[in-house]
């Protein structure tokens, strides 16, 4: 099959995941190498060595920057005699310190009676050999932030791998859905109930009275498929109780609005009305037809079957004939041999977008999971093999 716009989306959503894994995997291993072999160099010298070189070598730079300015020339004679006390204890390591060379030439390029900036200059150059260890310490620090960086780059890496194979795990799972499958026979009378209940429902609600509807949502609460919100205890018994409850809802939500003057003209108490209706308006604008609609994709065909008997009765008080009739045929289709295999098909359908449906059709999901799977074990082994302690 050609390569189409939606194959090349799944391949470029996959490419994602499984190319930045295996990036990262080569980075963390670059930057795990790198970092051995600095440490490496570092340990063949002798890192307390090195360190030592380094303290010293920063002790005598900042004597040199302290006292230059005061030490030259016929400057003070007081900050010279400083100077070189300061400088020899800088400069003063053992024989067979790295680069003992390099100090005892900075040392001798400072030791005479008088000390010109040029003397001050030659110091700092032959102390220069030093400063390889400096930048190698430099480079540990900074081999080791990089490293740390690729790790967590890494474990993000793999999470983000992760979450997608099992994205791709759960469509190849589908494999088992007829995709040829008509599914607009199982969908177009189960939309054309929906649209008719919700429609019913809400003609159902504006005109019967609030007793009514109550009474409605009290039976409907009493049936295991229907999931309805009851009225409020203090909203159903001020219907059950006063006059107004022969009004529709709508009404009683407009009489909240009236003002006082106005309300007592159409209710015996507006202080009851108010404190019933008023505090429970949102409860009241969210009823609808909801509960009475089939989920998309439905149930199995024997939890469906059974919802719908549960159903009829309720739909019968709110719907015409032709609306019950509809939700008669849904329950045929149930019961009937071609029922799970439509209706397995729509809930495929449902559950994946174009590209993952490409996927299933062209059989290239099978190839896609082994792909993320050998990158995502590459990923792993990288992990283990450069975890320091």
């Amino acid at each position: 099959m050609g390569g189409s716009g939606t194959e090349r989306g799944a391949a470029e959503r996959d490419a994602g995941p499984v190319a930045e894994a295996g990036e990262a995997a080569a980075t963390l291993r670059e930057r795990y190498d790198e970092l051995r072999r600095i440490e490496a160099r570092i340990d063949d010298l002798g890192r307390d060595r090195i360190e030592a070189a380094v303290d010293a070598y920063r002790r005598a730079h900042r004597v040199l920057d302290q006292y230059e300015e005061d030490a030259v020339g016929t400057g003070d004679f007081g900050s010279y005699v400083q100077f070189r006390g300061a400088f020899d204890d800088a400069v003063s390591v053992d024989d067979d310190a790295l680069a003992a060379d390099a100090f005892a030439a900075a040392d001798e390029a400072v030791d005479k009676k008088r000390l010109s900036e040029r003397d001050f200059e030659a110091a700092r150059d032959a102390l220069d050999p030093v400063a390889e260890y400096v930048d190698l310490l430099a480079a540990r620090d900074e081999a080791v932030d990089d490293y740390r960086a690729a790790r967590k780059g890494a474990r993000e890496a793999r999470k983000a791998l992760v979450a997608r194979l099992d994205e791709l795990r759960e469509v190849a799972a589908m494999a088992d859905a007829d995709l040829d499958a008509d599914v607009d026979r199982l969908r177009e009378p189960v939309e054309t109930y929906n649209e008719a209940v919700r429609e019913s429902f809400d003609e159902f609600y504006k005109s019967a009275s609030a007793r009514e509807v109550f009474a409605f949502l009290d039976r409907a609460d009493a049936t295991p498929f229907v999931d309805v919100d009851v009225p409020p205890t203090d909203l159903a018994e001020y219907v059950a109780e006063h006059e107004t409850g022969e009004e529709p809802l709508p009404t009683l939500l407009e009489y909240a609005d009236y003002s006082n003057s106005k309300l007592e003209h159409y209710v015996d108490d507006p202080g009851a009305l108010r404190t019933a209706v008023a505090v429970h308006r949102t409860y009241i604008e969210r009823l609808d037809g909801a509960p009475l609609a089939l989920d998309w994709p439905p149930a199995g065909g024997d939890a469906l079957a059974y919802e719908i008997d549960e159903l009829i009765p309720l739909v019968a008080r709110v719907a015409d004939d032709e609306t019950v009739a509809t939700l008669r045929a849904v329950r045929d289709l149930a019961r009937g041999d071609e029922y799970e295999r439509l209706r397995r098909a729509a809930e495929v359908r449902d559950a994946l977008d174009e590209s993952e449906l490409e996927l299933l059709q062209t059989g290239a999901v099978d190839d896609r999971v082994r792909e993320a799977e050998r990158t995502l074990d590459l990923l792993e082994d990288v992990l283990a093999e450069t975890e320091r302690e």
